[in-house]
């Protein structure tokens, strides 16, 4: 009897808390929805640039291949869009042999790049030569070392040995960012390093911020002439220092203990820091102005910082439908990864963030703001 009592108390407590049964049928649904559309997206589609001297080579072969293939007239037009990142490598002949540029901050990019090289070769070669055949073997396998870190083409170029006649055979591969050596968590690092920040600082200052508000705390300040412009700026300034603390440890450790590459100014990585760490901070008060206590608050995880981690970067968006990767713009969290991947695997500067770093700043603005309305239904004088 005792136990159907236990049972029966904890029944009505779920019957009580609609939000939070709500919240554990559709969150599992949201986030296994989210991981079907990222996983089960198109293939990628490669954006090669192609010189004019190359594409009278082979850029019918390129062509025929599953590529985006787009034609500059001159080197410096095909070097500036790469810099752009306006395609994802550029193919050229250099002293008469073949030559592969790729961007190489994103791997999915530079293995499909890749492949539809290594296809455009086996593509070249005379189709009745058996050493062709042999040939074609050798540099198919070519894409077995890639490892997942843009090391796409340092397989075994053995059996390229014999492809003389082939102009793709033995292209030479250069890279704009990174190299052939770069790990997987040299290119995700930086994507990473802002997520961890950002659900960290988030998770922290939700739930210390509700704790002062059913501990009654924010009760008494709010009946003082205190103004709720004030009470959040203070609280802003109080718990940013220690989740401020909390970014930067983060971020040192990764690049200066796990050595993550690192190829722009620390500087701007602080300031990216700063700032990622103060929106998840008021994103994290605001939210848990709408939850009654912990549990609840833990709950928005899936709601708010999962589909971000989706939408990060973390995963090619390009694969994705256009109405999910066009939901990436209203993602604090993509703003700064993408900043963090600019900064650290790119080495762009101020020109190259700006546009993040204001759009962060600008949401860090709009939940401290949110925030401050929010207070208006706890002042009970």
């Amino acid at each position: 009897m005792r136990i159907r009592a236990v049972i029966l108390r904890t029944l009505r407590q779920f019957r009580r808390d609609k939000r939070t049964v709500a919240l554990m049928f559709i969150a599992p649904l949201l986030v296994l929805t989210l991981m079907n559309l990222v996983f089960n997206g198109s293939a990628y589609v490669p954006r090669i640039g192609i010189t004019e001297g190359a594409a009278d080579t082979f850029g019918e072969a390129l062509t025929t291949q599953n590529a985006k293939v787009i034609p500059y007239p001159s080197d410096e037009q095909a070097e500036q869009a790469l810099e752009d990142n306006k395609i994802d490598a550029v193919v050229s002949l250099q002293g008469g042999k073949p030559a592969v540029k790729l961007e190489g901050s994103d791997p999915t990019a530079s293995r499909a790049v890749m492949s539809v090289i290594q296809n455009a070769a086996a593509s070249l070669l005379p189709a009745a030569s058996p050493s062709a055949a042999a040939n074609a073997d050798g540099s198919a396998s070519a894409s077995g070392n890639g490892n997942g870190n843009g090391n796409v083409y340092n397989g075994n170029r053995n059996g390229n040995r014999n492809g003389n006649g082939n102009p793709l055979a033995q292209p030479e591969i250069s890279y704009l960012h990174g190299s052939g050596d770069m790990s997987t968590i040299d290119h995700i690092g930086p994507v990473l390093i802002g997520f961890f920040i950002f659900f960290f600082v988030f998770l922290i200052a939700g739930v210390a911020f509700l704790r002062e508000r059913t501990s009654g705390t924010l009760e008494r300040l709010l009946a003082s002439p205190i103004r709720r412009s004030e009470l959040v700026l203070g609280y802003l300034g109080g718990f940013g220092l220690f989740t401020l603390a909390q970014a930067l440890l983060i971020t040192w450790y990764s690049i200066k203990v796990l050595g993550i590459v690192m190829t722009g100014s620390f500087g701007y990585v602080l300031l990216l820091t700063l700032l990622l760490s103060m929106t998840a901070l008021t994103l994290g008060m605001l939210m848990s102005a709408y939850a009654s206590n912990e549990l609840q608050m833990i709950q928005f995880i899936p709601i708010i910082i999962v589909p971000q981690l989706f939408l990060s970067g973390l995963f090619n968006l390009d694969t994705l439908p256009d109405w999910l990767a066009a939901l990436r713009f209203i993602m604090p969290l993509y703003f700064g990864a993408q900043a963090m991947t600019d900064v650290m695997i790119r080495g762009q500067g101020w020109s190259g963030i700006a546009a993040d770093l204001w759009s962060l700043a600008g949401y860090c603005v709009l939940f401290t703001l949110l925030n401050i309305a929010a207070l208006r239904k706890h002042r009970k004088i």
